[in-house]
């Protein structure tokens, strides 16, 4: 799946940015690059878009009154140095709201919930799909990236044997790698990346994939080397999860 995007700026460094950054997220193809909403416009009228990286304070007309002026409002990602639109940005039902400079990290954040917002109105467009379907489409993709060492990684969720959150860093362990992948991250942020299905917190530092789990001794989880503590208040809701009961 890929969403058609086009970059709205027109400082030619701000568009340069946006288009380095929207080249390093794989689902979305960039279009066109536009200096001015006029432009915009003119690029709407070609291709089917599906997402806009706008920028707000441009000569001729703002991005707001662009985005206002529009009878099909595709996404939009705002991409501005100003900080007094939020309020306004709001009220427009954009997607997200990026303050330059923008890091990579946080450029990928705001373009996986224009993905997952994406699959939710494909979903509304297709009411008569199955349960099945539907929560086929709520659930993929059935990977996602995180931010390694000014690179973007795939991480395929079904490699995943467990996730450690150490404060301000998460370690994810795969099934396919010796070493596990670090990044700056939250438990939390990682956790909703995840399936809604197959995955557990176990402990207040630890997730697990459940389908990986060899076996459980003493309130610890063994998985290949790895021995992962069970928190107290997880211990029922596990037992719940593997459809075990004494």
């Amino acid at each position: 799946m890929k969403l058609n995007c086009i970059a709205v700026d027109d400082e030619s460094m701000g568009r340069k940015m946006l288009e380095e950054n929207i080249r390093q997220i794989p689902f979305l193809e960039l279009m066109k690059t536009c200096k001015n909403a006029f432009e915009a416009m003119e690029a709407m009228q070609n291709d089917k878009i599906d997402l806009i990286f706008l920028d707000i304070q441009m000569p001729g007309m703002l991005g707001t009154k662009f985005l206002q002026s529009l009878p099909e409002k595709p996404m939009v990602i705002f991409v501005t140095a100003y900080s007094n639109y939020a309020v306004e940005s709001y009220d427009l039902d954009v997607i997200d709201y990026l303050m330059k400079p923008v890091s990579l990290e946080r450029f990928a954040k705001a373009a996986f919930k224009a993905l997952d917002e994406y699959q939710k109105r494909q979903a509304l467009l297709n009411p008569t799909a199955s349960p099945l379907q539907t929560k086929a489409i709520e659930d993929q993709p059935d990977f996602f990236f995180v931010n390694v060492e000014y690179s973007l990684v795939k991480i395929q969720t079904k490699d995943i044997t467990h996730i450690e959150g150490m404060k301000d860093y998460v370690k994810i362990y795969l099934a396919s790698a010796r070493k596990p992948v670090l990044t700056k991250s939250t438990l939390k942020a990682i956790e909703e990346k995840l399936p809604s299905q197959g995955f557990m917190r176990v402990h207040k530092s630890y997730i697990v994939n459940l389908a990986k789990i060899e076996s459980i001794r003493n309130r610890e989880i063994k998985i290949g080397e790895a021995e992962i503590p069970v928190g107290e208040g997880n211990w029922e809701e596990l037992m719940k999860a593997l459809n075990y009961s004494k």
